[in-house]
């Protein structure tokens, strides 16, 4: 389980109101792309930095990034993984404030 995973599950079990919940956020995730191991600059010795953009149905798109401090650590799979993480994470705050701007018009 993701540690995003593991805070929405939390946040679920005291939750008495609505709530953006992990689900939500994968709801609207209309495509994910990635760059990023060499995809970049063509050179993939060069290039640990993995980028990962979310498109959203309504056409908002997100980017998230991740790369390892040293590049002997470079793993693609991680690397996406956590990229995909970022643009999570940038996400829950402008969903929140969606609902939130939803909820006082109710």
């Amino acid at each position: 389980m993701s540690s995003l995973e593991e805070s929405d599950k939390e946040a679920g079990a005291v939750a008495v109101a609505p709530r953006v919940s992990l689900a939500d956020i994968e709801a609207a995730i209309a495509s994910t792309n990635y760059a990023g191991g060499g995809s970049i600059t063509g050179n993939e010795h060069d290039d640990i930095l993995t980028i990962c953009v979310l498109k959203l149905h309504n056409g908002w798109t997100v980017v998230g990034k991740s790369a390892p401090a040293s590049p002997t650590n470079f793993n693609q799979a991680l690397g996406e993984k956590l990229a995909r993480e970022d643009c999570i994470r940038q996400l829950w705050p402008l969903m929140g404030f969606a609902l939130r701007e939803k909820l006082s018009r109710e």
